[in-house]
């Protein structure tokens, strides 16, 4: 987002060693807009790659890189300015449970009986094993050290790569699905991770992956029954209370494999509603 308006400045960092959920006060009636943009300067002879960068501020590696371009992703040059993306527009859906928006790689959830949002990155399914979109589900249980079992279409996948995986991953630092787990539905979960990267990118069997620290959070956090809502919207906007008008756009997800592989760029959705914002109306 482009215009930059000093709207709510004061947002709490929930720090831990390895990832920042961001705690927003929610904006008054009216306003969709959250937070202020931040700038950091990449410390002098630096060693550390832009995963580093986005973990210590809450970001997924596909936020930075989209308000980043063209950085370098394994080594962010030294003295160098990043932005932090963490002025954003809430989803223009129900503010209720956990609200996942695939196509900008974040997870929105608001406590109940708060005047607040917690903000978490988020892995998703990679192309053709998406995570579901457009869906409306509960969580259905809680699983505190999950246990992974491959299903058997997968043990194939891997197989063409040469790779043999057991018929069960038993619960523990090397789990996959890290070291929490929350299901919904019945086929998918928001889980863990034992890897040190794939967070804002498609790297899953479909289940949503967080940040070890943000999964716990969410774990201790979140009680079974809450609604959890998954968009695909790359495209958020919003006319503010005052008359400003805000748009945040994404690069839209891929739709099936062949776009996954090809140059091509995805073209946006421009649905009548935007249509009509772009031309200066209030939705």
């Amino acid at each position: 987002m482009r215009r930059i308006t000093p709207f709510f400045p004061f947002f709490v960092l929930l720090v831990s060693h390895f990832s920042l959920a961001i705690s927003y006060p929610l904006p008054p009636e009216g306003s969709r807009l959250v937070g202020q943009p931040v700038t950091i300067a990449v410390p002098q002879n630096n060693t550390q790659p832009l995963e580093s960068f986005a973990a210590r501020y809450g970001q997924g590696l596909s936020n930075m890189l989209e308000a980043n371009p063209g950085v370098d992703v394994f080594l962010p040059q030294s003295g160098s300015t990043l932005v932090v993306p963490q002025q954003l527009i809430l989803p223009d859906t129900v503010r209720e449970g956990i609200v996942v928006n695939v196509a900008e790689m974040r997870l929105y959830y608001y406590p109940a009986g708060t005047n607040t949002v917690e903000v978490l990155p988020i892995g998703i399914g990679q192309a053709g094993r998406e995570t579901p979109r457009n869906w409306v589900t509960a969580v259905e249980r809680k699983q505190d050290g999950p246990v992974w079992v491959p299903t058997a279409n997968t043990r194939r996948e891997y197989a063409k790569e040469g790779k043999t995986l057991p018929a069960m991953v038993p619960a523990g630092p090397d789990n996959p699905m890290g070291l929490y787990a929350i299901y919904i539905g019945r086929l998918y979960a928001i889980h863990g991770t034992n890897a040190n990267f794939g967070i804002g990118l498609r790297v899953s069997q479909g289940c949503i992956r967080l940040r070890n620290d943000d999964i716990k959070y969410l774990f201790d956090h979140v009680p079974v029954g809450t609604r959890v809502q998954i968009i695909d919207r790359p495209v958020k906007f919003s006319v503010e209370p005052d008359g400003s008008r805000w748009l945040e756009v994404h690069e839209p997800l891929s739709r099936n494999r062949a776009e996954f592989e090809s140059d091509k760029k995805v073209p946006l959705p421009v649905t009548p509603v935007l249509r009509t914002f772009i031309k200066g109306g209030r939705r």
